[in-house]
């Protein structure tokens, strides 16, 4: 059976700028799947080759074994694939309520078909009921995240891509963030998680992949990795909190 998400020694430039340099990688149905690295190794990059943001220039990425080679990010949305970006990217001017249901856009869904999906995000993140008349720009640092987080779980993914979503937020924070990761993922949402918390992602992750200047140079059980001393040394500072 076909792997969920799979990418073939893919590669891709920002203009003369080499930015994924064969990478292949694997998500399965059910999976949480982590990427590490530092700034700057190609993680970003490589959720916005899923995503359909930047076209590969070689290889191939596959969904359920189907090449998305020419298949516009939109209709990769409804396929599927949806992600919450960093940086959150929260449409500022609009209400709580209508950056969800924006979320929700490519389903073209009646809104009264909505509920189920505004009653699933609401219970994973109840701030967000409580401030649903507000504006998303109003929001704390946190509460954004939550709200991006949201708002890509109304396109009801099968494959949730996450772009750093502790980034900026206090250690009470990250910790809900990542137990909110856990649940969608019970729930039965695949996750692809891009991470600089290497400690927190590990520790919640199945499988993960080690990314350095554009390629994969390491993968193993998340668990391994964890306990790798020259992982440990590079992104988790030489100790597992």
């Amino acid at each position: 059976m076909a792997s969920l998400l799979r990418l073939d020694d893919v590669s891709a430039h920002y203009g003369g700028v080499q930015a994924l340099k064969g990478v292949s990688l694997r998500v399965e149905e059910g999976e949480v799947v982590t990427l590490i690295g530092a700034n700057g190794a190609g993680k970003t990059s490589t959720l916005a080759a899923i995503s359909g943001l930047l076209p590969p220039t070689s290889g191939t990425i596959s969904l359920d074994g189907k090449d998305l080679a020419g298949v516009p990010a939109h209709r990769r949305v409804t396929m599927g694939i949806c992600q919450a970006p960093e940086g959150r990217h929260v449409f500022p001017g609009m209400t709580v309520m209508e950056n969800l249901e924006m979320g929700a856009y490519a389903r073209r869904a009646k809104r009264a078909d909505l509920q189920p999906d505004l009653d699933r995000v609401f219970d994973l993140f109840p701030r967000l009921a409580e401030r649903r008349d507000q504006a998303g720009g109003t929001l704390s640092g946190g509460e954004q995240q939550m709200l991006a987080m949201g708002r890509a779980l109304m396109a009801r993914p099968r494959l949730l891509l996450l772009d750093e979503p502790s980034m900026g937020l206090a250690p009470k924070l990250v910790t809900q963030i990542f137990d909110i990761v856990s649940e969608i993922n019970d729930q039965g949402t695949t996750v692809l998680l891009v991470e600089q918390n290497a400690s927190q992602a590990l520790q919640r992750a199945n499988r993960a992949y080690v990314m350095e200047a554009g390629r994969i140079v390491r993968s193993a059980d998340a668990a391994t990795l964890l306990e790798d001393e020259s992982v440990k040394a590079a992104y988790l500072g030489g100790s597992v909190t």
